[in-house]
């Protein structure tokens, strides 16, 4: 089977965390401190907090943030869940912002419609979370716009796009953002086992999250409260916090990860050049590439035409996997899903996102991946459509 997504370990790697391994501290100790150095400055911001996953990154931006019972924040409905699970963790309202129909992220133009209503019936968001699908930059100069002029908030779920650019800039430098959150599980660009960063320019922000990751402990004596005289108060908690932390082990691989970052990148660019030549001419969309982004192709995914094809798209999807070929979806609509159609979402509220999850497939494409399985890939896929 060609997985549609792998990660890339070395010998360097593995020296890496064995390094760790032989040490004195496997948790809460240098190596953390370092990844986040390496990880913000790469991506030209001031402040990262490793966390355990990019979930717990988006819980941590979301709290920082203030968002709480009664606030509403908006996000994209392709995604996957945990975009919008993170504002729910904080016992905030949900809703969704339709997507753009070239590049698959929250589309401006139908959030700037539903700001104009919004407003009109006081429920604007505090937050809005867009999310930079298969490793593209959101248009977040207009984004920003937008909340400027109404108010709210922005976290970039950038999960997929380490190693991408948006207008020349890297994304993570929160530029047009409050908060920017990274994601290294094992089928992401680089990898920590599991694992994501929150990035961020505010100190204020920076430090909130730090103390959120931890139990909501602070050893800073501007952070404390009275201390008892004569008594050791070394920490306080002085709000409720979450275990969240990286391990020292994860952080030391995701280092390593990180000096062939822009190989990995490029690997994927000249790959997914491949794909876009190859497939010319079958009954497809492909994947759209907006000049002002340098894309981190964390995922290629691809639109059936199946008007073209005498074939369902389960069909479709089914006999790819029965020939080898792991294809996946990315993603079935978070507004789609039982539990958040219990809370009144329903079929056809996002029309463009739907047409979009009924059409759509990701092909395999990952660092290693050779030019014999992608031409297997796509010989398997003229078979089975034509």
């Amino acid at each position: 089977m060609i997985p549609y997504g792998k990660q890339d370990l070395n010998a360097s790697d593995i020296k890496s965390v064995l390094k760790v391994l032989s040490s004195d501290f496997l948790t809460q100790g240098p190596q953390v401190p370092l990844f986040e150095k390496t990880i913000s400055d790469y991506c030209s911001s001031e402040f990262g907090i490793a966390v355990n996953s990019a979930t717990s990154a988006l819980h941590i931006a979301c709290l920082a943030l203030g968002l709480q019972s009664g606030d509403i924040f908006w996000t994209s409905t392709i995604s996957f869940v945990a975009s919008a699970n993170c504002g729910l963790y904080c016992n905030a309202k949900v809703d969704f912002v339709d997507i753009d129909p070239l590049t698959y992220n929250l589309c401006t133009l139908e959030l700037e419609k539903k700001l104009i209503r919004a407003k009109k019936e006081n429920k604007l968001p505090k937050i809005v979370i867009p999310v930079h699908i298969a490793g593209q930059s959101c248009n977040m100069r207009k984004l920003y716009s937008l909340s400027q002029e109404y108010g709210f908030k922005i976290i970039e779920d950038a999960s997929h796009a380490i190693g991408g650019k948006y207008f020349n800039k890297p994304i993570g430098s929160c530029q047009y953002s409050d908060i920017t959150v990274l994601s290294f599980h094992p089928v992401k660009v680089i990898t920590t086992g599991e694992g994501g960063m929150a990035l961020t320019n505010n100190e204020k922000l920076a430090s909130s999250m730090r103390r959120l990751r931890s139990h909501g402990i602070t050893r800073e004596k501007t952070d404390m409260q009275q201390m008892p005289k004569n008594e050791i108060w070394n920490y306080q908690q002085v709000e409720l916090g979450f275990n969240y932390r990286m391990t020292e082990i994860a952080a030391a691989l995701g280092i390593s990860q990180m000096r062939r970052l822009d190989d990995f990148v490029c690997r994927r660019h000249i790959l997914r050049k491949r794909y876009d030549q190859l497939l010319s001419g079958l009954p497809m969309t492909l994947p759209h590439q907006s000049s002002d982004c340098y894309s981190a192709l964390h995922l290629y995914p691809i639109q059936i035409d199946l008007q073209k094809v005498n074939k369902s798209h389960h069909q479709i999807y089914e006999e790819l996997l029965e020939n080898g070929i792991g294809v996946n979806l990315h993603y079935i609509p978070v507004h789609r899903h039982p539990y958040y159609q219990k809370m009144g979402f329903k079929v056809g509220d996002f029309p463009i996102a739907e047409n979009y999850f009924n059409r759509a497939l990701t092909l395999p494409l990952f660092f290693r991946m050779t030019f014999e399985q992608q031409d297997k890939v796509v010989r398997v896929l003229r078979k089975v459509l034509i």
